[in-house]
């Protein structure tokens, strides 16, 4: 659910910025950023001690 959550925010950053007139490219590469980001922490977190079983 975080996943979906944080694609959905990338998105919308992308498309605020654009509306905003950055470059669309530009703005791309913030939201994949923060996609990137958060599916890290969510691989990450399955090697947490406490999900561990």
């Amino acid at each position: 659910m975080g996943l979906i959550l944080t694609v959905t925010a990338g998105l919308i950053v992308w498309i605020v910025l654009w509306s905003l007139g950055a470059k669309g490219f530009d703005a791309f590469l913030l939201s994949a950023a923060i996609i990137l980001v958060g599916a890290t922490l969510k691989i990450l977190s399955g090697y947490l001690p406490s999900r561990r079983g």
